[in-house]
């Protein structure tokens, strides 16, 4: 098989709560020694680029910056540098976006940016994001998933946050992480032969790729039992129990 581009979520499939999944990390030189090249493609929106690239290889999985592709990066691509940001997030994504573009107050913002901001979130900020939005800033969300899974527990993702300045100001948020295809199109750039994409959820990483023309694989771990009895819900076009039998996969016949 000819080398591949292949998108790799992080929670449920890298990682699962937290820790690396056993043998991801072997599975990941695996891929790169068959000649494809991997990215960590994932919705996590609560930290800088430079922290979760860190937080991966402190889990034994060997990435690089430019290798991790997230909705945070997708922000600093897709934002005009003269835009002026009122961002709905935690310190570091906040200091991470201020650097690209200047923050402002509710009456000069050109954009309203939400990510995870459960350190930080009040009453305050979510009534500036609603008088911004309703000013005439545009409202970005940075993803749109309604829970992530952590260690301890499931927990309210950035998705419930979105929904709420869109009902108060009857506006629909442009969503920059999966499974939007203009996330899809940035992650995917210089693609070699094919793009693979692979992951746990079937409502973001099993649809952006099937949307997109992409090669979708489901792993069964994360958050695919959680969806076993969702029936309306896109199927991959390969399933396989983790990501250890990927490099298999992708090995010529």
């Amino acid at each position: 098989m000819e080398p591949r581009l292949v998108l790799l979520d992080l929670d449920g499939t890298l990682h699962e709560r937290g820790k690396a999944l056993p043998g991801a990390a072997r599975a990941v030189v695996e891929l790169r020694r068959a000649g494809h090249v991997v990215r960590v493609f994932t919705n996590t929106d609560s930290e800088s680029e430079s922290g979760l690239v860190e937080r991966i290889r402190a889990s034994g999985i060997p990435v690089a910056l430019g290798e991790v592709f997230t909705p945070v990066v997708a922000a600093k691509r897709v934002l005009p540098p003269d835009a002026r940001l009122l961002v709905l997030a935690d310190e570091p994504v906040r200091d991470d976006l201020a650097a690209h573009a200047p923050l402002a107050g509710p009456r000069d913002a050109t954009h309203v940016v939400i990510a995870d901001c459960r350190e930080t979130l009040d009453y305050r900020a979510l009534d500036a994001a609603f008088r911004a939005v309703r000013a005439g800033a545009e409202l970005v969300a940075l993803q749109c998933g309604p829970y992530f899974r952590a260690a301890d527990g499931d927990h309210l993702d950035t998705g419930a946050i979105v929904a709420a300045v869109e009902f108060a100001t009857g506006t629909t948020a442009r969503v920059l992480g999966k499974p939007s295809q203009d996330f899809f199109r940035l992650a995917a750039r210089d693609a070699p032969s094919g793009v693979w994409v692979v992951g746990d959820d079937r409502t973001t990483d099993i649809l952006m790729a099937n949307t997109a023309g992409a090669t979708s694989v489901q792993v069964r771990t994360g958050k695919h039992h959680d969806q076993l009895h969702l029936v309306d819900l896109p199927h991959p076009t390969h399933t396989i129990n983790s990501v250890v039998d990927l490099p298999a996969l992708l090995a010529p016949a």
